[in-house]
């Protein structure tokens, strides 16, 4: 690592004091979202595609450019695969309306609701827990809560996307994890629970979608 567990922890401080308070904007955000999946109505995937697309594109730009890349120069490239994935989903959500959230019965939905659970409630919980104190304390809006996050949406989407919406979501899931865990950041088990079981759930539905249709 280019930089100690001191120095990581200092730019979540920077961070968060620098932002606030628009944490919670964040959640009134993740409200909205919930609110949108049970509820559905005519215009409820393209504001949640654009939540989503809005929280990539500001852990692209203000989290991982302007504070990461203080103590690690890899950020300038995160920031970049974020930036991509938060344009992703305008393309895929927005402009092809090719997403479709919505909260049913069934096994996805359930899993996907314990990753938002998990990304929304616990993982703050359990930071406390294990030292991690606001303001130095990874909170929703920042890179590994919010892709948690992300895979919860995605296991709530009720037809097939493009695939390549789970490839940037799960890299960071591997290198987040095993970056954040060697700075003891241990909340972040779920990170890679999340890409690995959401990646794996999403392409066993829609591969069993596809088979429907033929």
């Amino acid at each position: 690592m280019p930089f100690t567990i001191e120095q990581f922890m200092d730019i979540f401080g920077k961070y968060n004091l620098a932002v606030w308070p628009r944490q919670w904007l964040f959640y009134l955000m993740v409200i909205l979202t919930l609110i949108l999946a049970v509820k559905k109505t005519s215009y409820s995937d393209k504001v949640i595609s654009g939540i989503l697309s809005f929280f990539w594109l500001w852990m692209g730009v203000v989290y991982h450019l302007l504070f990461f890349s203080q103590i690690n120069k890899a950020a300038y490239a995160f920031g970049a695969l974020y930036i991509i994935q938060g344009f992703l989903f305008f393309y895929v959500g927005i402009m092809k309306n090719s997403l479709s959230f919505r909260f049913q019965s069934n096994t996805y939905t359930l899993i996907g609701s314990l990753f938002v659970i998990y990304a929304v409630g616990l993982y703050p919980i359990l930071g406390y827990f294990f030292g991690h104190v606001y303001p130095k304390s990874p909170t929703f809006g920042l890179p590994c809560p919010t892709t948690i996050f992300t895979f919860g949406l995605l296991l709530w989407t009720e037809k097939a996307f493009p695939r390549y919406l789970l490839v940037i979501p799960f890299i960071w899931s591997v290198i987040g994890f095993f970056a954040a865990v060697s700075l003891g950041i241990r909340e972040d088990i779920g990170l890679l629970i999340a890409g690995a079981v959401g990646s794996l759930m999403i392409l066993f539905r829609d591969k069993s979608k596809t088979k429907e249709k033929i």
